[in-house]
């Protein structure tokens, strides 16, 4: 909310929840005038634009409404349950002639958007190997919110919850990817019905390979790391240690200084993993106001948003087949 409110030119006109009295707590903590108990009404009060904050089950409907009253629109991630979800959204927005962005906020980390510049410049060449590895941890009190932890309500675990960003990182560096095998397993948190382990081979249309290694199983968490690497060796990587703070801790660059960091210390609290996170979400909202101004498309659209999903629904897709499951070409 702050980083909306920070920005020249705009204001938070209205909220909405679907317990009206929240709706209205919120509005009244942040100085917003109007507060309503349905999205439909926030949709015809004259906003240009919305955010959707909701559990990963809400944000087909959202979208889609927002679509049909023209207001542009910035989902969290994930963009959907699954991507025929997704793909309708994407369509709904292009008929609507309407903006549609998706926050993945870790590719503003400057660490994160290094990789992608030496990339861009020749520094670093294609990848032809890459991998993220995470090892997190959420405890039961964290499952013990009603919609996590639940398939039909969130579509999966630590791949589609957690991991998304990463993999979202990954597939920015190295390209579409084609193929996957992959294996997911509840192993640490009984009272859950979606994935706490999971583990993928990511094939890439470029002809490179990726691992993916995660789970929500680590007391405390170890932290994330993506990298990628080129034909001649050179490596580089971004970290995240503690959750929520990115840093480059490896680049072999020719030429240029190494990079390295080190951590040790316990988990964050998710408020102190988000406050870390929020100044690099400014950013992605920032960009977002200035595509609706600019006429633009955002920084993270819909279709770069259904990527990274295509590869985590192959990983489950893999494992309840134990096939290796073929994505569709780029078009």
């Amino acid at each position: 909310m702050a980083a909306l409110q920070a920005i020249p030119g705009v204001e938070v006109a209205a909220v909405a929840d679907a317990v009206r009295e929240r709706a209205q707590a919120f509005a009244t903590a942040h100085g917003i005038a109007r507060a309503f108990g349905d999205g439909a009404e926030l949709l015809s009060c004259g906003v240009d634009a919305v955010t959707i904050c909701t559990p990963h089950a809400a944000h087909e409907g959202a979208v889609l409404a927002a679509a049909r009253h023209g207001v542009h629109v910035l989902c969290e991630k994930p963009v959907a349950l699954d991507v025929a979800q997704a793909h309708r959204m994407i369509a709904a927005a292009d008929a609507a002639g309407i903006r549609f962005g998706v926050i993945f906020q870790r590719r503003f980390w400057p660490a994160a958007a290094r990789i992608r510049a030496a990339l861009d410049d020749g520094r670093l060449g294609a990848p032809i190997c890459g991998g993220v590895l995470a090892r997190l941890n959420r405890d039961a009190d964290y499952y013990a919110e009603p919609w996590r932890g639940s398939r039909d309500a969130e579509g999966g675990g630590v791949l589609i919850t957690q991991v998304i960003h990463h993999i979202d990182l990954l597939q920015w560096y190295m390209g579409p990817a084609r193929r996957v095998t992959g294996h997911c397993a509840t192993l640490a948190h009984p009272g859950i019905d979606v994935e706490d382990t999971a583990g993928a081979l990511i094939e890439f249309g470029s002809g490179a390979v990726a691992t993916v290694q995660a789970g929500t199983t680590f007391r405390p968490g170890l932290g994330i790391q993506v990298w990628v690497a080129d034909a001649r060796g050179r490596t580089a990587g971004v970290a995240e240690l503690p959750e929520g703070v990115g840093f480059t801790d490896v680049w072999t660059v020719t030429g240029e200084e190494e990079f390295t960091g080190r951590y040790r210390g316990a988990d964050l609290p998710l408020a102190a993993i988000h406050d870390h996170l929020a100044p690099f979400h400014a950013r992605q909202i920032e960009d977002f106001v200035a595509a609706v101004r600019e006429d633009r498309d955002p920084a993270v659209t819909g279709r770069d948003a259904v990527r990274s999903l295509e590869i985590v629904e192959a990983v489950y897709a893999s494992a309840r087949t134990g096939a290796t499951v073929l994505l569709p070409a780029p078009g």
